[in-house]
Order: C-alpha cells, then structure tokens, then sequence
C-alpha cells in the first residue's frame, strides 16, 4: 500500500512539473507574440521579457518599473557615449529627431509643389487622369498630407523596391505582410488604402509582368541524353545519374513545384506501386502544405502509369518514371536514413533527407549535361520551376485537356497556365508522348 502511495505521489508530482513547464511555455509564448506586435524598442522589449510572471496579468505591477529604468539606462548610455565623443574630435550635436509638426510642414511642402515627392510621382505619374481615382491636381491634399505625416519611411520603401528591380507582385506580398501588422488608416487595412492601391497600379504600369514564350530549354535533347550514359544502363550506373535521372523525370512528367516533389515520401502510406506494376501513386508527407491551399489542392497524390512506347520507337521505354523511380528506391534502400524520397547520394549526409536547393540542382544538373553531352553551350538562367511550362506545354499540344492539366499542376484556372507557363513548343517530337502518360491515365 505505501508502495501505491508512492507511486501514486511521484506520477502526481510529475504531472504538476510537466503543467506548469506547459502553463510556463503558454505565458511566454504569450508575451513574445505581444511584444512582436508592440512598437517598443528592443531595448525595452528585452527588459520586459525579464520581468516575473504575475498571476492573472500580462506583465505584472513592475512594468512600469522595468520600462523607467530601461529608459533611465539608455539615457545615461547615451550621456557617456556623448561624454566620449567630446573627449574626442569635436563634433556637431546629434540632429533631433523631426516632430510630427516638421513631418506636417514636409508634407504640406509635398501638397504645395503638386503632389508627392519626385522620386515618388514617377511611380504615380502613369496613371491616366481620366483614371477613376487617378492622382489628379486636387487629390493629393489631406489623404496625402495624413499618410506622408504618418509612414514617411512607407513610400520611400516601396519605391526602393521598384528601383531594386522588385516586381508588382513582390511589392504587393511586401504590402501584404505590413498590412497585417500595421493599425487600419482611414478605416481600411494600409493594403487597401486609396493611396497604396495608386501606387501598386503605376508599379504595375511601369514594370508590367512578363511571360516566357519560347521554352528556356530542349525537351527532346534532355530526353535523349537521358537515354544513353552516363544514365544508362539503369542497373550499372552510378547513384548520382540516377537520382538525377529520377528527379527530372518525375519533375518533366508531374508538372510539381520543386517544394511538392521534395515533401514526397517512400512510407508505406504514401507510396503505392500497383499489384500489376503498371504504374505507382506517390503522397505528399502529411505535414506538407502546399503552396496553394484549396481543399482539392491539399494532400493531391501523383499517379504515374508505366511508358510502354510502342515497338517501332525503340529505345523510349528508357525514358519512363516509374522504372527510373523503382530502381531509385531500391539503389538508395541501403544507406536510406530518412522516409523522404530524395536523399543525399553522396558526402557526409549519405542517406539523409535532401534540401529543396539541392533537389532543384539536380533537375538543374541533367540539363546543362544533356546540352554539354551534345556538344551544345547550355542555357542560361535555366531554373527547376521551368520544367512547370515545359510540361504542361508540351501536353497541351498532345491534346491533353487544360482541366486535367489545371489539376496536375494545381492551377486554379486555365487562364494562369496561358498567362505566365504556356511556352511555344510547336514543333511536336515523339519523344513528347513520354509526357502524356500519367495525364492521359489521369483524364480517364
């Protein structure tokens, strides 16, 4: 009995310590979240991590304590910094921070001279006047005023990062993140302020988005190179060419991001081989999200049949991706340390789960190898998401319904295949049927 006693007091004991480290995590879990969003210096905020936790409050009593003598410190830090420097060279005063009524003055200097700063109004400028909303001649009077005085360094980013050579979508995604932190102005989110949505419309104007129409690269010269070593003979070859060999193929004929190929797994819940061998379903790890999120996007397996080329064109059925894949996974079966389908094939991290980076030099790899194997410089700028426009162009001109191709390659609407992927490939190969496999099987 006093043995149960015992026992029952130590697995009580225990549990008390592990609540309270769970209650310790919440609290300062808490605390960071708030002092994230908070528009302290960091020197406070590094004071207020230090304060003790008060039951029942956020930071206790001796906030206001802690903060006054942060401040307090950080002023007599100052005077020493300032008492070294008059040891030294003599030097001007430090220039005082502008006022709120000297940011006002600035902005109303902006007001007088027609509207924003130069280097500011070139960004507006291209917007008609005829243009609902345009920035007329009496636009820019107290919308401009209140948001120049409020977010001076705002615009003055923005346009550093259309300067930088910063798209309109990579401005908008830079809106998008302060605009979920920053307070609403004139009762609107700052993302959806007159005066931003102006600005990212001129962007727009001034750097329109380009499409690649031409493919970056030659399919069918990849495809050949693949087909004779050092790729080949699959059973004898090094385990570099084939996990190259691989990774290429399953990218060329998945239509994936380089981020959905790289969550795929070899456990037994996401790989699949058919009991005919006709072919292999492949699931994401279900930590993996995607990175677009609608249901039907979420946890999207990849079906590839097996390529059975009929027997006057000899030699493609080198070229299929379920039997590059099986030899994969039995080569890497050995000096497998990671569930992940790509590990490292050589070097210290042998067998252990591969970075995304270097996924995407592999498929980078086999490329500039097929074009030096031919003799042929290779391309530049060659990047692993092309293998998207490449793909999917390729099967659009075999025929292969844009639903199904949508689906593949989890888009949407067919109009953002036409819009920034569809590349010309006109001129048809029949080593291009190696790419409608899995589709047509798909479409079925």
């Amino acid at each position: 009995m006093q043995d149960l006693s015992d026992a029952s007091l130590q697995a009580f004991a225990l549990m008390s310590r592990e609540l309270g480290c769970v209650m310790s995590t919440l609290v300062q879990t808490r605390h960071q979240v708030w002092l994230t969003q908070s528009p302290l210096t960091e020197g406070c905020r590094r004071a207020l991590r230090a304060v003790p936790v008060t039951p029942g409050e956020l930071f206790g009593s001796a906030t206001q304590e802690t903060l006054e003598q942060a401040a307090q410190a950080r002023q007599t830090s100052l005077q020493l910094s300032g008492l070294r420097r008059s040891l030294g060279t003599p030097r001007l005063p430090p220039k005082a921070a502008p006022s709120h009524a000297h940011i006002q003055r600035e902005a109303m200097a902006y007001v007088d001279l027609g509207g924003p700063p130069s280097h500011l109004m070139v960004t507006f400028a291209p917007l008609p006047v005829h243009c609902p909303g345009s920035l007329g001649p009496q636009s820019l009077t107290e919308p401009w005023i209140q948001y120049t005085a409020l977010w001076p360094p705002f615009w003055n980013f923005l346009q550093f990062l259309l300067d930088s050579g910063c798209s309109h979508s990579t401005l908008r995604v830079y809106v998008a993140a302060i605009s979920s932190l920053h307070d609403r102005v004139d009762s609107a989110t700052v993302g959806r302020h007159r005066l931003v949505s102006l600005f990212l419309r001129g962007a727009l104007r001034l750097r329109p988005p380009t499409a690649m129409r031409a493919p970056a690269w030659d399919l069918p010269l990849v495809l050949e190179a693949l087909s004779s070593p050092p790729f080949e003979p699959l059973g004898q070859v090094k385990l570099k060419w084939l996990s190259m060999k691989a990774a290429f193929l399953l990218a060329i004929t998945s239509a994936k991001r380089v981020g959905e190929l790289h969550a795929l797994s070899v456990s037994d819940t996401c790989l699949r081989w058919n009991s005919d061998g006709s072919g292999v379903t492949l699931w994401p790890n279900v930590a993996f999200l995607p990175k677009v999120l609608p249901r039907n996007h979420l946890n999207q397996p990849i079906q590839l049949a097996r390529f059975d080329p009929p027997s006057e064109e000899g030699g493609y059925e080198l070229l299929c991706p379920v039997r590059a894949l099986r030899a994969y996974i039995s080569a890497t079966a050995d000096i497998r340390q990671s569930e992940q389908l790509f590990v490292c094939h050589g070097g210290p991290n042998r067998g252990r789960a591969l970075t995304k980076q270097r996924l995407s030099h592999w498929v980078v790899d086999t490329i500039t190898h097929a074009y030096a194997a031919s003799g042929r410089p290779p391309p530049s700028g060659v990047r692993c998401h092309s293998t998207r426009s490449v793909s999917a162009s390729w099967a659009a001109l075999r025929g292969v319904p844009l639903g199904t191709i949508c689906a593949a390659a989890s888009w949407a609407s067919p109009s953002t295949f036409s819009r920034f992927y569809r590349v010309n490939v006109a001129t048809p190969h029949p080593m291009g049927v190696v790419l409608m496999t899995s589709s047509a099987v798909s479409s079925q």
